[in-house]
């Protein structure tokens, strides 16, 4: 374990104010729909670089988990995700708030995002090597199988219709073929046009599919934003703690989750928290209230999509690989400041990363008061806010988001045609997160098959290459389980059941 001394180092007046400054900002921009944590550390990335080197990391790792935890807000009041790490936020945190529970939902969100990355960073302390090297073993091919595994989570999805989500993962993949193909640059269902060459941007599409429709609906019905039957009663934080004691397993195996698929190259948090929410779904004991503002949902999604923080520095600091996008822009700057990341930087600048991760605690630690405290104003507003204001303003910020991400108007087209279209599909039951699944994933699983296949066919061993290797085998068999688990479990349920009434 290291010395107290880089503890000591982090807990300096300096490290402190820049911790906490680092939550606060990166909790704000991560709640306005659009701004991602990306974005958020990408903006505020050239002020460090007058820094020292481990004053900088802290600050940018403070962002970067204010910023994760503050796409819960958007995802659970406006059902729109601040950020794509909180799409699966939306599936019971919005239900909660509509139900007047919006305040214990925020608080729920901001303890289990606390936990999953207090998770993250106890891996990144203690286990940082070992856990490189287990992403350093990932192949194209386990890309493809994980890509094909994370298709399985629709049945989670699709809200008791199995056809529709696997109607809408398909027009996912479709949108994820549009443009240049990454590997042979073929060009694909541009239809001639100049716009769509750099295919459908993943964050401008989630926005509209999730904002565009939630934003018409509150201009086509009379209803307020949110019923709420009784005044805000305020943090509900011993409410909040009693519940997530109750569910500490679902804690604990959803910040595992989510450290684990944020060690993997390009995974990022949308998936971890997808898949922590499948897994959450499929062992409660309440499965049939996912979707209708279970509190377990909210805490397997945030839990797991904090905890990606701590395991995507894992591969950045040990290998030099990002682990998530926003640990590419962190990269960038270390290598500005001097710091050379790999194998033997724990040793040869072990007081920069050591300081760095003790301060990584301690931004997270300080998200607790930071998340509660703005997450109470942030419902009460809300609330209160009436439509006239509250429509103008998040279709402004959209559009905002939307354009800053690639400084293209084409991308805000795209983002409301996409958001028409969603609109309407909501109309015939088909909801938009297999949509969004099916895109994110499209490209990951197309560059790892066709890596996968241009490497089985060189050496002549295309079975080997996609049955042969342990993670691969260990993968499929994750996703068999996925696949069948429903059926086995409903039958043993059943037979459960007719036990008892024999008896």
């Amino acid at each position: 374990m290291p010395g107290i001394e880089y503890l000591l180092d982090a807990l300096t007046p300096i490290n402190v104010l820049l911790a906490l400054g680092g939550v606060i900002a990166g909790t704000i921009i991560g709640s306005l729909p659009g701004l991602t944590a990306t974005m958020a550390v990408a903006v505020l990335v050239p002020i460090t670089f007058t820094m020292p080197p481990a004053s900088a990391l802290i600050l940018m790792g403070a962002i970067y988990t204010g910023a994760i935890y503050g796409g819960a807000y958007a995802a659970i009041l406006l059902n729109t995700p601040g950020t794509p790490s909180a799409i699966a936020t939306t599936f019971d945190g919005f239900p909660m708030a509509k139900r007047g529970d919006g305040d214990l939902a925020v608080t729920l969100a901001c303890l289990a995002s606390v936990i999953g990355g207090l998770v993250g960073a106890a891996f990144l302390l203690m286990l940082a090597p070992p856990l490189a090297d287990v992403a350093l073993a990932f192949g194209p091919v386990e890309y493809f199988w994980l890509a094909v595994f994370g298709l399985t989570l629709i049945s989670a999805l699709s809200e008791g219709n199995l056809l529709k989500g696997l109607i809408g993962a398909c027009f996912g993949l479709l949108l994820a073929c549009v443009g240049v193909a990454e590997i042979s640059a073929d060009i694909r269902f541009t239809f001639g046009s100049q716009t769509l060459l750099g295919g459908i941007e993943t964050v401008s599409a989630l926005i509209g599919l999730y904002c565009i429709p939630v934003l018409i609906d509150l201009v086509a019905t009379p209803d307020k934003h949110l019923k709420v039957t009784h005044q805000p009663r305020g943090f509900r934080f011993l409410e909040s703690v009693a519940i997530s004691w109750k569910h500490k397993l679902n804690l604990l195996r959803s910040s595992v989750v989510g450290t684990l698929v944020g060690i993997l190259p390009g995974a990022g948090g949308s998936i971890a928290g997808l898949v922590a929410y499948s897994e959450a779904r499929r062992s409660s004991k309440r499965s049939e209230h996912f979707g209708k503002g279970e509190p377990e949902g909210i805490q397997a999604t945030e839990s797991a999509n904090n905890a990606t923080v701590g395991g995507g520095f894992i591969p950045t600091l040990v290998l030099g690989i990002p682990g998530t996008p926003p640990d590419a822009v962190i990269l960038g700057a270390l290598l500005i400041q001097g710091v050379r990341t790999g194998p033997n930087l724990f040793t040869s600048e072990g007081s920069i990363v050591f300081t760095f991760i003790y301060g990584l605690f301690l931004a997270t630690i300080l998200m607790l008061p930071v998340g509660l405290i703005i997450g109470r104003y942030a419902y009460k507003t809300i609330i209160t806010v009436p439509k006239a204001m509250l429509v103008p303003t998040v279709g402004f910020m959209t559009m905002i988001g939307t354009y800053a991400i690639r400084n293209s108007i084409s991308d805000v087209v795209i983002m409301i045609t996409l958001g028409v279209v969603g609109w309407v599909l909501n109309r015939f039951g088909y909801s938009p997160s297999p949509i969004v699944l099916g895109l994110i994933l499209g490209s990951i699983a197309e560059q790892g098959f066709v890596q996968a296949w241009t490497i089985g066919a060189a050496t002549e061993d295309l079975v080997g290459m996609f049955f042969g290797r342990p993670i691969s085998l260990a993968i499929i068999a994750l996703i068999l389980l996925s696949l069948f688990y429903p059926l086995i479990r409903s039958r043993w349920l059943g037979g459960t059941r007719r036990k008892v009434r024999a008896d």
